[in-house]
């Protein structure tokens, strides 16, 4: 008798990040994950003790590929590092819709949102860096660009409008450099 496949926590991830990715987040069940996966529902069950413990689970690997994208931007070496972790969100909004959707445009009601996650406190250094601003100052000044940044992120994402990636590149550019002018001022 031939030995039973085995389907690993990894590829159920990854099959369920694959149904995200063309459906959406609302598309992740059971027995859409068994057909994707060609096994029953067993296998999922398994490998995690509830839906909620998978979707978690596909919030985490979506995460890790955000940050990919933003790795990679920043080691090309196109933009300066805080302008290619922007340039690169946005890319990541632009490329893959539904997980963006998943990270940052979910109802976060009842979640608890960790303080100064890592992303953001190396954005405020460098921010602390570029400007000369205290870390007050550099933290709402980081604020303000990603609010800017994820605008352009979002209308990516839900297709409300595609820039050419020039005018983007600008349009960051111009927001750091006028919100640095700003700061500059008021000193």
């Amino acid at each position: 008798m031939p030995p039973k496949v085995k389907i690993t926590r990894e590829d159920i991830i990854n099959a369920a990040v694959g149904i995200v990715r063309r459906d959406g987040a609302q598309a992740i069940n059971a027995r859409e994950l068994a057909a994707v996966l060609n096994c029953s529902t067993q296998p999922v069950f398994s490998n995690f003790e509830t839906m909620d413990k998978l979707r978690l689970a596909v919030v985490h690997e979506a995460d890790a590929l955000c940050r990919e994208y933003m790795r990679h931007e920043v080691e090309s070496g196109e933009f300066p590092p805080y302008k290619a972790n922007g340039m690169a969100y946005i890319r990541f909004a632009k490329e893959e819709r539904e997980l963006f959707k998943l990270l940052y445009m979910r109802d976060r009601n009842g979640e608890a949102i960790p303080e100064g996650d890592a992303v953001n406190s190396q954005m405020e250094t460098i921010v602390q860096g570029n400007t000369g601003l205290d870390g007050e100052e550099a933290k709402l000044f980081h604020l303000e660009m990603w609010a800017f940044v994820h605008g352009i992120a979002t209308m990516f994402a839900t297709g409300f409008l595609d820039l050419e990636w020039e005018l983007v590149s600008k349009m960051l550019t111009d927001a750091y450099l006028g919100l640095k002018m700003r700061y500059e001022t008021e000193k």
